[in-house]
């Protein structure tokens, strides 16, 4: 019940006792007097009657309150995660290399040495075209296969040269292909035509290394001293060779890296393990068999993992 009921019936009754007491005021005497109407009493009735509806009122009201549906939550309209998108798959180098095209020219066969490339290849399972003969290299050099590596371990001096540098060093600036170049007589052959090499790399020939000493690691933590193999060094040494122990080179620009050479805290010169040309390109200017066999293969089977690693990353 609505305030204005309220109020209408307390204003009627209110006037029905304004009337009842006017027609009492106006009757004769003669009349007989009606019931005397208490008008006190009328109005706290009522004033009862009002409350208890006001009351009965409150009560509907919270009644209503309670019985009314919880508010509605709005709901999360915040946007759904977006889906994580996977990472590209590593490749796995391993089984790259399992299917690599390398052309391998060892001589030290020629001196005679046995060899320690080729065994080093063995051991790792790869698949290799090999010769210590400059013909048969020549001629799979202009074969017109795309070689994935190039590995030139000349010991005997009189052997890579000249010419080959004109065709090995297209194939590394072009084809991408990887290279390692064992080469202790570079001061022989400096100003020839492995310039273009050793320009292109950053480096160049600094001065002969007169005796077989230990070999000092700048970058230890470089994949050539730790990947596969780690643990081994080049401080032991036995000497085969008497005449000189290989050749010094410097850095003078490219992306060149000298990671060993002959003095322990000399980064940019007298360099003896190099490697550059976006990490495809090894350059050792000393001979393998000064040192004791086990580290040079070890040295041998990083060196062939850290070009190849560096090759496939540019090379579908």
């Amino acid at each position: 019940m609505s305030r204005l009921n309220l109020r209408t019936i307390l204003v009627l009754g209110t006037a029905i006792l304004v009337v009842t007491l006017a027609c009492s005021v106006s009757m004769g005497p003669t009349a007989s007097p009606p019931p005397t109407l208490d008008g006190t009493r009328m109005v706290l009735e009522i004033q009862g009657t009002t409350m208890a509806m006001q009351l009965t009122q409150a009560a509907l009201n919270a009644q209503s309150a309670s019985t009314q549906a919880p508010p509605v939550q709005p709901k999360n309209t915040l946007p759904p995660l977006p889906t994580a998108v996977p990472p590209t798959p590593t490749q796995d180098i391993k089984a790259r290399m399992k299917t690599a095209k390398i052309l391998v020219y060892e001589d030290s066969m020629g001196v005679p040495l046995v060899p320690w490339v080729k065994p080093t290849l063995d051991l790792m399972g790869l698949t290799y075209s090999y010769s210590g003969d400059i013909g048969i290299l020549m001629n799979q050099l202009n074969s017109g296969t795309k070689w994935d590596l190039i590995i030139i371990a000349a010991e005997s001096r009189s052997g890579v040269q000249g010419e080959f540098w004109d065709v090995i060093v297209p194939k590394v600036t072009n084809d991408k292909t990887a290279l390692i170049v064992e080469m202790w007589y570079l001061s022989d052959t400096a100003v020839g035509r492995i310039s273009q090499l050793t320009s292109k790399c950053g480096i160049r020939f600094q001065k002969v290394r007169e005796e077989v000493d230990s070999i000092y690691t700048l970058k230890p933590d470089h994949p050539i001293f730790t990947t596969p193999n780690s643990g081994f060094g080049l401080t032991n040494y036995w000497g085969y060779w008497q005449d000189k122990g290989g050749d010094y080179v410097r850095v003078t620009g490219g992306d060149a890296v000298i990671v060993a050479g002959g003095y322990p805290s000399t980064p940019s010169d007298y360099g003896l393990i190099t490697t550059c040309i976006e990490g495809r390109v090894i350059i050792q200017t000393f001979s393998d068999h000064d040192y004791h066999r086990e580290d040079i293969q070890a040295l041998w089977e990083n060196y062939i993992t850290w070009v190849l690693t560096n090759h496939f990353a540019v090379v579908p």
